[in-house]
């Protein structure tokens, strides 16, 4: 009997030791978030070439109204002033960013392929219909509200889809998805200004519709959510949000970024004529500035990987502000290339960026909604912005004003992120 209590004394001295080993070598846990990201691999990168094809059919479209608005006021609403005439660009940048309130919010809950292949259908359909447009009303019915919508609904999902794949490489990620917008901002204008005198403009957004029937085909067929759906309570907006200082600030400052920031890329041409310059040079500052936006989209996603979104969007924003105020005083070739070459990198560094901060202002599944509520406000600038610039340029019958007024936003905006910055990080430097 003595026998069997020690050897059950020896067995529970066993297991306790045993417990206690376990305990020292036990691993902590892992955090499932962070290790469950592919950030790579050829699905994840073929997310990020679906995501090229829908920016280049979205923002990159968008991107070349700056030749659509010269060529409107030169021919076909020659009766329109310029600042009406910029309503309808405004529209499109605007509803881009403010049918992210919506699709931000379906996104989390898991709607995203019927949304997306509905609003791709949209928008092939409205470049057929801007080609049979000839009155004002037409091309803001067609080309603004229906074009900027169907953007909209599509450009807004292909951000929250990159941030199912990625994380470390998030930032390379969005900026290789806004390499899209710079081909197409590069693509549409050229193609626009060369087929017109062959074609006609009629066929001329046939083709640009046939085009975008192919790449928006291949977005369809390569993008997918990773994540599941997740509920987060508060419906459509998430107001407890705005209880965080620094996404209010972050919020406020886009707001007042976008009343500036299209303002050179709607006008740049415009102005070169303006002071004499030949409309066949003049239009290609538009592809010059989308082309470059490049650089900035890829080199400031990398570095923002490296150093944190808000250290590389701070200091691009405030050398976009300083080519803001310098644009109206470049007065040759070479002076408005360079100007349309800087402003071209930053503010596509800018652009690109923009939602990236958001992601670290809360829980991942939440960030459809808190992204879409930041897009909806930023929208408000977006909207406003050249259509003021426009009636700036009407009174004062010229750009000086108007670079002025547009420079002094985007430096506030400037100021605005700083405050972000340290609310958030709360120390000189620091990944943030």
């Amino acid at each position: 009997m003595a026998e069997v209590e020690a050897s059950d004394t020896t067995s529970d001295r066993i297991e306790k030791d045993n417990e206690a080993l376990g305990d020292e070598i036990s691993p902590k846990p892992i955090d499932l978030e962070e290790t469950e990201y592919p950030d790579g691999g050829f699905r994840a990168w073929l997310i990020v070439a679906g995501g090229i094809a829908s920016t280049f059919s979205t923002f990159g479209y968008v991107n070349a109204w700056g030749v659509f608005q010269a060529y409107y006021e030169e021919n076909m609403l020659q009766d329109v002033s310029a600042s009406n005439i910029a309503w309808i660009g405004s529209i499109q940048y605007s509803l881009v960013f403010i049918n992210g309130l919506i699709t931000g919010r379906l996104f989390d809950l898991g709607y995203f392929k019927i949304p997306f292949f509905a609003a791709s259908c949209l928008l092939v359909m409205c470049t057929f219909l801007v080609a049979q447009c000839t009155r004002y009303w037409e091309f803001v019915l067609c080309q603004g509200l229906a074009t900027g919508l169907a953007c909209g609904m599509i450009f807004g999902p292909t951000v929250g889809v990159m941030g199912h794949w990625f994380k470390r490489k998030r930032g390379l990620a969005l900026g290789l998805n806004a390499v899209g917008s710079s081909i197409g901002g590069t693509v549409f204008p050229i193609a626009a200004k060369k087929l017109i005198p062959l074609v006609g403009f009629q066929w001329t957004m046939r083709i640009c519709g046939f085009i975008l029937i192919f790449t928006l085909g291949f977005a369809n067929l390569t993008l997918a959510r990773r994540l599941p759906p997740k509920d987060v309570k508060g419906g459509l907006l998430n107001l407890r949000a705005f209880r965080s200082p620094q996404f209010t600030i972050y919020c406020i400052s886009g707001f007042i970024a976008f009343l500036g920031l299209y303002t050179v890329l709607t006008y740049i041409d415009v102005s070169a004529e303006s002071i004499g310059i030949s409309p066949d040079f003049s239009f290609y500052l538009i592809s010059i500035a989308n082309a470059f936006s490049l650089i900035g989209r890829v080199v400031g996603g990398i570095i923002a990987d490296k150093i944190g979104p808000l250290n590389i969007l701070t200091p691009m924003t405030f050398i976009a502000a300083g080519m803001t105020f310098a644009w109206p005083y470049a007065r040759t070739e070479r002076s408005l290339i360079a100007v349309a070459a800087i402003y071209g990198v930053v503010s596509g560094t800018y652009v690109s960026i923009f939602p990236f901060p958001l992601f670290s202002m809360g829980e991942i599944g939440d960030v459809g909604r808190r992204t879409g509520m930041a897009f909806t406000i930023a929208a408000a600038g977006a909207l406003a912005g050249p259509p003021i610039s426009g009636a700036i340029n009407t009174a004062t019958g010229g750009f000086t004003a108007v670079g002025w007024y547009a420079g002094s936003t985007v430096l506030l905006a400037v100021l605005l992120m700083v405050v972000t910055r340290q609310l958030q990080i709360r120390r000189l430097w620091g990944k943030i």
